[in-house]
């Protein structure tokens, strides 16, 4: 009875596509995450061609820039010789952005592009290929913005399987290939099984083309009316034939072992190329079988369910192990090894080229030789550089770029050659292997990483030709003109066909070099995706690590008891992440502050001399724009005063912090502020008072007083919320009326008359204006866009739920109604009716403002329920021939997934919905750049941020510390982009946040130290408040020369050697997170375990120390026995290195002991003696550290195979072992003997890669993972019969992880949340209950997900079980694919104890995204109250409060 819920999503791509997808003109990419499908946009860019990162962002700020830069043509479009002179020093960088993303509930194994007849969006369409044999063809549905399933196949049935013998489908390599015609798709499954999917692509011949009516006759007239008669009628058909399935020894005998296939382009059928072989390849049986694989092309007839083999290539090498196909102008194959790359044109003519100095020894084929290069293929990927002279990138293994040239003789191809890019021009930018490759056309490729960080990948030009170009273009001083984009490329091109200077194709065959010459390729990065993956590892460490007391002394109250660092990447890209749950804000000043209750900031402008000022134009682009001018220059603070007396001050913001100010016309006694901001185009600062509106100039002289009077009524209503968008402002009374004013040329504010008779009747809760910047809400979308203050646009909330929007200056009618918004419906149009008796929810405040970063931005509708739960809709137009293009019929509004629960609701905020309308002290607050993010704060009990990265959905996070009562942004010289904020404990702060931290993309803040190695293992050494990291590089692999039994060995010399693992053991000081000490282990040794253990170090005085235990293979070859060692270190002071107080540690070897056979694969303590428990080889022994610095064995046990994990509950001697073959051990380990017993066994066997101890009150269970990505859970119950007197352990559940390959499982203890139900007996009795302390289980994986297994109380199990199974079949699922038998474990043994799954909890977090007349009509069926399943879910999730 447990839940398994993902706290982070993955975060590998293992795959990626660009096609036009939302739009038939758009360039997008489809970036797939094992089981996260992404949807990108490209956008270009224009950035500074040497600029860094800080200077982008502060010109970007400073709006220092040409708006035509964001233009799709970028600046090619102006004419103007001010551009001119810009487009030398500016070029674009193509970055990308968000559009949807679906969590699938199954495992990506391939994507394909599909162009149909008739999409919804006028896109192509996408083939998603699942692992097991099943196909998803999606397109984009532009009415309700995201993907539509088209047709989902199925081909794992039985019948398809062949003989009972053959392999099992899941144990064979599926993959998917697309005919670049969009005719038919093959999905090569199982052994030696080939699908067919055929597409219709209109009803024309496709031998029509080449009609030729000398020679044809005259071209009937009949097709052309079918055509038509089948046009009318082929929209109500499927895009997609009946498909059929082929036995590949049937196309020919010869296709026994089939290797790879793809669809290859310019036939007029669809036609793949396959390679093969008749006896499996092996390199140990080498010298019989050379030369053995065959090249075949085979042309399909989709109407015959036929093929015809075209031609055939024999006696290729052994090593070959993939298909490129290669588009015009080369056409044919690419045919990869693991030594050389093969080229064979459509005639059969083959050119190859050997890369390293094995090619000679394992193939006969006749290739070119570059073996000087040195390269190694294997797990190298390859995608299309330039179009136009049909150069490729080379992605190695190591990260490492090589360009692929060939020769060409017309259209013929005669030879290949092969070229390394320098580490100057950007070879060595990527950290290991890429996953994937996708072009993204122009001059970007997009380079997917399963160890890395994804990158999209720019790259210029070096040109030989500067003269004419200098000549026609202004220069600049310092700016190097040489960079040119490929569309520069394409007009040289032509000017050297025409001047008969050399020719593209010609320039690629330069003899292979490893330096930047012109006509080279200069690579840079212009975009990334994070990536944490793999995780091999995760500890806890402590917060408090300063290095100056001052900054200690700041942090104090916004850090996290813990925080989490794993062990993540390969080779290069290997890092240490630092997790956390919540934003953790960098502190700049902190002080007493108990009396405020509100700050505002403002940035505005001293008054001018009217006799200086020449015009005044209002608009965003006047005024001074330098760092200055951008600074805030007030603050005011609304305070209460301990006798209950409510006033204002101001003060002066400073670069050492503020100051009061006095001598102004600004008066403290007029009461508290309610809003405070600036208008007039930051002339006029506005105090908004509770009964009057004050405006001031730039320096606070008093201009005008606006009383709240009503002069019919003689009424002084009191205002309750205000609103700012420049010229306008918006008040919002507590007679639930509005007032809206307008700041004329003269900056005096008058009131705008309310036309409409609904704004004088209707009663309005609140309301906000937002500054419609990007036409989203614009009543006529046209591309001249609009003039300063006419786009700005008020939304108002009435006390009956609906949403109204008005087009300021015009009040006289709404241009758009919703009624249904208090529903929150998952699409909110003005046409939604909701039933009257369905349950509302309970808003309070509605905002709209831009969500995003420096790359894009867009608005969303953000509501505030009482619960401080967030609701966040995002706005979309749509396009209909049948009805006008009117705000009220285009405009709708997505919500978006968010799991986020507030931790404390605001339970105030419901008695003011009911009651009546009173100040919110705490009103949400948007902030237009935050560190370069455009945020929403959410102040009160739970204070979060809305955050937003153009690569990322928005997400909300939590602010460490204690609840806000004020917040405000904050720019000042020492506070760049900041914000300043009071809690609740009566402190305030002056923070930012913290640098080179993510926070939007993966929903909690993350940190990436890089190491620049491969890491293999982590701990903590919690004493001495350090890190220890085993790490490894590639070294080159000698051959032992001390062998007396192989003296052959010792004449070995070769220069292309292979690689091995070298380790290393490195100290990392958190304070700085810089490696302080490193410690380098023998040749051929790895780190294969590093644990913190508190040992005993003194059998006299039994004296406990923790120390940091180490496991290490020695593996000198697979001819020699592997051999293991174990080192125990002690981490000590010592003197730091002048101007490095960091350095104070180091690490001093304590014992070391040598294991003659099998490696350390695990430690860990066992007992109450201060022992520890080591697995080597083939054997667990317990082992106690003597005096003299020997490991003394006192207990062992034989195991089997290879033993994965070891684990102990602490303290009671209760281990579980783990082996790669054999399944799981639970043993018991007893002192007085020592002694070590086998209690009992997985009664199958099963490759456990991870295992842990999990106990649930008085229950133990015992959780594995297995090398097929399934969740056992196992217990131990010698009372149960099928248990054989507890000899097996029984088989509860297997629950499918999907392609979430487990790394590491760790026992943490889980924190309860408080809860806001009312007390009763049943309450009560759960409340004792819950004192027995819970625990769960985190789990990390190979694509970066983290997640954690939570135990369940029998009731929360039957809640969430069945709320599991309605929301199953209420939710839509993206791809048409079923959750539960995703969950399922299809070799799971069919006599398993009890029935009862693990529930999934991706599907719960899913609770919010119904809308609240669903969410009343599910949980009643369930039985319990919405309320009750928001608690659940909030324990469920509050699990680890402690990060």
């Amino acid at each position: 009875m447990q839940c398994y819920t993902e706290l982070t999503p993955p975060t590998a791509v293992t795959h990626s596509l660009s096609l036009p997808f939302i739009s038939a003109d758009s360039k997008n990419l489809i970036v797939a995450k094992t089981s996260l499908l992404q949807i990108f946009t490209c956008k270009a860019i224009a950035t500074d061609l040497e600029s860094t990162k800080d200077e982008s962002r502060s010109r970007k700020q400073n709006g220092g820039f040409d708006r035509r830069a964001n233009d799709d043509e970028g600046l090619e479009a102006s004419f103007l010789g001010t551009d001119a002179i810009l487009r030398a020093s500016r070029t674009n960088r193509t970055k990308l952005i968000l559009v949807a993303e679906y969590s699938l509930s199954g495992t990506i194994t391939s994507l394909a592009r599909i162009k149909t007849n008739d999409s919804k969006s006028g896109g192509d369409a996408l083939l998603v290929g699942f692992k097991d044999a099943k196909l998803s063809l999606v397109e984009w549905d532009p009415a309700r913005p995201g993907i539509s399933t088209v047709s989902i196949h199925y081909y794992e049935q039985d019948d398809l399987q062949g003989a009972p013998w053959t392999t099992n489908i899941s144990e064979c390599i599926n993959y998917l290939t697309a005919d670049p015609g969009s005719r038919c798709a093959a999905l090569k499954f199982g052994a030696r099984n080939l699908a067919i999917l055929p597409f219709k692509q209109g009803d024309e011949d496709v031998t029509m083309d080449d009609w030729d009516e000398e020679l044809d006759g005259p071209r009937p007239e009949k097709q052309n009316a079918s055509k038509l008669t089948n046009g009318d009628t082929g929209k109500a058909d499927t895009p997609y034939g009946s498909s059929f399935v082929l036995r590949l020894p049937a196309l020919d005998p010869n296709l026994i072992h089939p290797i790879h296939l793809a669809f290859l382009y310019e036939y007029r059928e669809p036609t793949f190329g396959i390679l093969s072989s008749t006896q499996t390849p092996s390199a140990s049986l080498l010298y019989e079988r050379k030369d053995h694989l065959t090249y075949m092309v085979f042309t399909l007839d989709l109407h015959q369910k036929a093929s015809t083999t075209i031609l055939s290539v024999g006696g290729l090498p052994f090593d070959l192990f993939r298909v490129v196909p290669v588009p015009a102008p080369v056409g044919g194959a690419l045919l990869v090894g693991t030594n050389e790359l093969i080229h064979i044109d459509q005639a059969g003519k083959s050119n190859g080229v050997a890369v390293n100095m094995f090619a000679k020894h394992s193939t006969s084929f006749n290739l070119a030789d570059q073996s000087g290069l040195g390269l190694r293929l294997e797990g190298c990927t390859i995608g299309q550089l330039s179009i136009q002279n049909g150069e490729m990138l080379i992605v190695l293994h190591d990260g490492s770029l090589a360009i692929l040239s060939f020769r060409m003789d017309g259209r013929s191809v005669s030879g290949l050659s092969i070229r390394q890019v320098a580490s100057e021009s950007g070879g060595s930018l990527i950290s290991t292997g890429a996953s994937s490759v996708s072009s993204l056309g122009g001059n970007a490729l997009f380079i997917g990483n399963e160890g890395a960080d994804s990158v999209v990948l720019g790259w210029t030009r070096k040109s030989n030709q500067l003269s004419r170009r200098k000549s026609s273009r202004l220069e600049i001083d310092g700016v190097d003109d040489t960079f040119l984009d490929e569309d520069d490329e394409d007009e040289e091109d032509a000017d050297d066909d025409l001047y008969g200077e050399a020719t593209a194709t010609t320039k690629a065959v330069a003899a292979p070099s490893t330096s930047t010459k012109a006509g080279d390729y200069i690579f840079q990065i212009h975009d990334s995706l994070l990536n944490i993956a793999p995780i091999v590892g995760t500890v806890l460490g402590k917060t408090e690590h300063y290095l100056e007391d001052e900054e200690k002394e700041n942090m104090e109250g916004v850090r996290s008891n813990l925080e989490m660092v794993g062990a993540v990447g390969i080779d290069n890209a290997g890092s240490l992440a630092i997790i956390n749950k919540n934003i953790q804000p960098k502190v700049i000043g902190k002080f007493e502050f108990p009396e405020a209750s509100g700050i505002w900031t403002m940035s505005a402008k001293r008054p001018v001399m009217k006799g200086l000022q020449v015009t005044k134009e209002k608009s965003e682009m006047s005024g001074d724009y330098g760092d200055e001018a951008q600074y805030d220059r007030l603050m005011i603070v609304s305070k209460t005063l301990p006798d209950a007396t409510e006033i204002s001050d101001v003060y002066a913001l400073t670069a050492a912090g503020f100051e009061a100010l006095t001598g102004t016309e600004f008066e403290p006694a007029a009461g508290s502020t309610v809003e405070a901001g600036t208008l007039g185009n930051g002339m006029r600062v506005i105090q908004v008072l509770k009964s009057e509106v004050r405006s001031y100039d730039g320096d606070l002289g008093l201009a005008q007083i606006l009383p709240m009077f009503d002069d019919d009524t003689g009424a002084e209503p009191k205002i309750v919320s205000a609103s700012f968008a420049d010229p306008f402002l918006l008040l919002v009374r507590d007679d639930s009326s509005i007032y809206v004013a307008q700041c004329d040329d003269d900056n005096e504010l008058e009131e705008i008359e309310r036309e409409d008779d609904n704004l004088l009747t209707t009663q309005w809760l609140t309301g906000c204006l937002y500054t419609d910047s990007t036409d989203t809400f614009a009543t006529v979308q046209s591309d001249k866009g609009r003039k300063h203050g006419e786009n700005v646009m008020m939304f108002l909330l009435s006390a009956g739920g609906a949403l109204h929007i008005y087009a300021l200056p015009d009040l006289s009618k709404a241009v758009y109604v919703a009624e249904g918004l208090c529903f929150v419906p998952p699409v909110l149009s003005a046409d939604y009716a909701a039933r009257k008796s369905a349950a509302r929810e309970t808003l309070t405040e509605i905002l709209v403002a831009d969500l995003g970063d420096e790359a894009y931005k867009s608005p969303y509708l953000i509501l505030r329920p009482s619960t401080d739960d967030l609701t966040i809709y995002e706005p979309f137009r749509t396009k209909s021939k049948n009805t006008p293009n009117t705000l009220s019929s285009s405009l709708h509004f997505l919500k978006i997934h968010n799991p986020h629960l507030a931790k404390n609701p605001d339970v105030s905020a419901v008695e003011t919905a009911k009651d009546e309308i009173e100040a919110r002290d705490e009103p949400m607050r948007a902030i237009a750049n935050l560190r370069g993010y455009s945020a929403v704060f959410l102040p009160g009990g739970s204070p979060s941020f809305v955050l937003k990265s153009a690569k990322a959905t928005p997400k909300v996070l939590s602010l460490q510390g204690a609840g806000v009562k004020g917040m405000s942004s904050f720019h000042t010289a020492g506070c760049d982009r900041g914000f300043i904020y009071a809690d609740n404990n009566g402190i305030a702060r002056v923070s930012q946040l913290p640098a080179d931290t993510n926070f939007a993309e993966l929903g909690v803040s993350l940190r990436k130290i890089p190491l620049a190695k491969t890491v293999h293992a982590i701990a903590y050494h919690p004493s001495m408040d350090c890190y220890i990291v085993g790490t490894s590089t590639d070294v080159e692999f000698e051959l032992p020369k001390d062998d007396d039994h192989r003296r052959d060995w010792q004449r070995e010399d070769i220069s292309f050697k292979p690689s091995c693992e070298k380790g290393f053991l490195e100290l990392v000081n958190p304070s700085n997170w810089t490696v302080i000490d490193t410690v380098e282990l023998e040749p051929f040794e790895m780190v294969m375990c590093v644990k913190s253990l508190n040992l005993e170090i003194s059998e006299t005085t039994n004296e406990r120390k923790q120390l940091i235990t180490v496991g290490t293979g020695i593996s000198r070859g697979e001819d020699l026995a592997i051999k293991g060692r174990i080192y125990v270190f002690d981490v000590v002071n010592v003197i730091p290195h002048p101007d490095r107080p960091e350095t104070n540690k180091k690490l001093k070897l304590v014992a070391k002991e040598d294991i003659p056979r099998g490696a350390i694969t695990g430690v860990s303590e066992i007992g109450t003696q201060g022992f520890m428990l080591v697995a080597q080889g083939q054997k667990c022994m317990v082992r106690g550290l003597k005096e003299d610095g020997t490991l003394l064995p006192v207990a062992f046990l034989d195991m089997n195979c290879y033993v994965t994990s070891v684990k102990e509950l602490r303290g009671t001697g209760l281990c579980v072992l783990s082996d790669a073959l054999k399944g799981v051990w639970f043993v018991g380990y007893t002192e007085e003997p020592y002694k070590m017993m086998l209690f009992g066994k997985s009664p199958t066997k099963m490759e456990i890669l991870a295992a842990d101890l999990l106990p649930d009150g008085k229950e133990l269970f015992i959780v594995a993972t297995d090398a097929n990505c399934n969740l056992h859970i196992m217990q131990y119950d010698p009372e149960h019969p099928k248990s054989l007197h507890g000899h097996l352990l029984l088989h509860r559940t297997t629950f499918s992880l999907g392609g979430h390959l487990t790394t590491s499982m760790t026992l943490l203890p889980r924190t309860t949340a408080a809860t806001m139900l009312p007390a009763t007996s049943d309450a009560m009795e759960s409340a004792a209950e819950a004192t027995i302390p819970e625990n769960q289980l985190l789990f990390t994986s190979n694509t970066g997900s983290i997640s954690v297994l939570c135990p369940l109380s029998e009731a929360q199990y039957r809640r969430l079980s069945t709320l599991a199974s309605h929301l199953t079949n209420t939710l839509f699922h993206a791809c048409g694919l079923n959750p539960r038998a995703y969950r399922v474990d299809k070799d799971a043994p069919e006599g398993m104890v009890g029935g009862r799954t693990v529930i999934d909890g991706g599907i719960l977090m899913r609770w919010m995204e119904l809308g609240s007349q669903r969410r009343a009509e599910v949980a009643s069926r369930v039985g319990v109250s919405v309320d009750e399943i928001r608690e659940d879910l909030v324990a469920l999730m509050g699990g680890l409060g402690y990060l």
